[in-house]
């Protein structure tokens, strides 16, 4: 069996940057840090309205005991008019991305 050796140049656009899937995470990491998103950001980001959102991720108790700023969570319950929802853009992810079996296993 003959082995044969060949080079392949690549050039790479003065506009573009090749790096690792690493890298790239955390730069799309990075990207939400020190953001807060308001309701109609996380209504947004998730494709539901906010009554949805209250009903089955902000207002039981299984997940509010956890995201309450209260109880040292991440997200901020308005507790009087005029006031508005706060939500630290990370830990929100991350609790969307970790829980989406627990949010979704008991609709109807």
């Amino acid at each position: 069996m003959q082995k044969i050796k060949a080079e392949v140049v690549i050039t790479i656009p003065d506009d573009m940057v090749l790096i690792t899937k690493v890298e790239y995470k955390q730069m799309k990491q990075n990207e939400l840090a020190g953001v807060y998103w308001s309701m109609k950001d996380l209504e947004t980001r998730i494709n539901k309205k906010q009554e949805w959102i209250k009903e089955n991720i902000l207002y039981p108790q299984r997940f509010k005991k956890i995201l309450d700023v209260n109880n040292g969570g991440f997200v901020y319950y308005p507790e009087s008019k005029g006031k508005t929802w706060a939500f630290q853009a990370t830990k929100m992810v991350n609790f969307l991305e970790g829980n989406f079996q627990n949010i979704f296993a008991d609709l109807p």
